[in-house]
C-alpha cells in the first residue's frame, strides 16, 4: 500500500499528475483542484494517495491532504461510488463541505459533480450520515458540521431559509448561521451570515 509520494512532478495534465520517487515515476489520477495546485515539472510535491486494484487495472489515486483522501475513501465505499465519481465529487466539494452537506442531508450539493444523479446523491446523503456523525472524516471540523446539523432555532431556521432562496445551497446556509448567535433578531443573523460568506467566495 502506497500511502504517500514525495518527489519530483515529472508531468501534470487536468486530472492527473506523474510524480518522480527515487527514480520511479508514479502515475496518479487527481482531482483537477488538486492538478491545478500541483508546481510545474520540475517542482516537489506530496500527494496522499490510495491505490485501487480491480482485476484488469492497478489504478492510483492522489490528494493533495490526508482529509481529502479519507474522504475519498468514504465516498467510494458507497454502492455506486467508483473512484471516478470520488474524484469528481471532489473536484466539486472539499471534506468539510462533503460532511456538512451529509450531516445537513443536502444531497443537492452532490449534484453538482459529473455522474451524479438525485438518487445516487441521496445514497451518498443516507450511508455516510451516521459515519460522518461520529466524526469518522478525519480533518473535517465536525464541530461546525455538528453545530449546524443540530434543529435550529427559530430565529436560525428563518435565516437560513431566507439565505437558500437568495441561491445559497442548505449547507453553506447552515454552516454560515451555526457559527452566529441564534438570539439575534433574524435581519442581524442574515446580515452576518451574508458577509462571512462573502469573506469565503
Amino acid at each position: 500500500m502506497i500511502y504517500c509520494l514525495t518527489g519530483k512532478v515529472v508531468k501534470k495534465t487536468l486530472d492527473a499528475a506523474v510524480i518522480s520517487c527515487g527514480g520511479v515515476g508514479y502515475l496518479a489520477q487527481v482531482p483537477a483542484s488538486v492538478a491545478a495546485a500541483l508546481p510545474g515539472p520540475g517542482g516537489e510535491a506530496t500527494l496522499y494517495t490510495v491505490m485501487n486494484v480491480t482485476e484488469n487495472d492497478v489504478s492510483l489515486f492522489g490528494f493533495a491532504s490526508e482529509a481529502q483522501r479519507e474522504c475519498f475513501l468514504l465516498l467510494t465505499g458507497v454502492s455506486g461510488v467508483g473512484p471516478k465519481v470520488g474524484l469528481a465529487i471532489l473536484n466539486v466539494l472539499t471534506p468539510d463541505r462533503a460532511a456538512l452537506a451529509i450531516s445537513a442531508g443536502d444531497h443537492k450539493a452532490f449534484t453538482a459533480a459529473s455522474g451524479v444523479g438525485p438518487k445516487l446523491a441521496q445514497r451518498i446523503v443516507l450511508e455516510l450520515k451516521d459515519k460522518v456523525g461520529k466524526g469518522l472524516v478525519e480533518g473535517v471540523s465536525l464541530s461546525d458540521v455538528s453545530g449546524a446539523a443540530a434543529a435550529p432555532a427559530a430565529g436560525a431556521a428563518q435565516a437560513i431559509a431566507a439565505l437558500v432562496s437568495l441561491g445559497y445551497s442548505q449547507s453553506e446556509a447552515a454552516l454560515a448561521v451555526a457559527k452566529i448567535d441564534d438570539a439575534l433578531p433574524v435581519e442581524e443573523i442574515i446580515k452576518l451570515a451574508l458577509r462571512s460568506m462573502a469573506g469565503r467566495r
